[in-house]
């Protein structure tokens, strides 16, 4: 089992931002920037070229919604959606990174970041 996996089953904690029956969605613990969420869905999918398309869409759907929240709480100037498959890939489970990008980035603790999206 990846570690996905253990934190959709909440054997891992998260800092989770937005579930539903298909997704959840949480703070990236190693962030690369503030802000850095990842998109994954609850059902194990390996990569993009495994996943179905009503999931692709509704992943779409999600980081639109939670892309603009990111944009309007902690004023980032732009946004990159990157995801990995193969031999990129570090964790073998379909995720999408929100990473927020800044002109000048503020200092927040990840449970800072946390309280301004949930």
């Amino acid at each position: 089992m990846d570690i996905s996996c253990k934190i959709i089953n909440n054997e891992i904690p998260s800092y989770t931002i937005y579930e539903d029956e298909i997704l959840k969605v949480f703070l990236d613990v190693n962030p690369h920037t503030i802000g850095h969420t990842l998109i994954v869905p609850k059902k194990h999918y390996q990569d993009f070229f495994d996943i179905d398309e009503k999931t692709l869409t509704h992943i779409l759907k999600v980081a639109k919604e939670i892309s603009n929240r990111i944009k309007e709480r902690l004023n980032c100037d732009g946004i990159t959606l990157a995801q990995n498959n193969g031999l990129g890939q570090d964790v073998k489970h379909y995720h999408l990174h929100l990473i927020p990008k800044y002109y000048k980035e503020e200092k927040l603790s990840i449970e800072e970041v946390y309280n301004k999206l949930k």
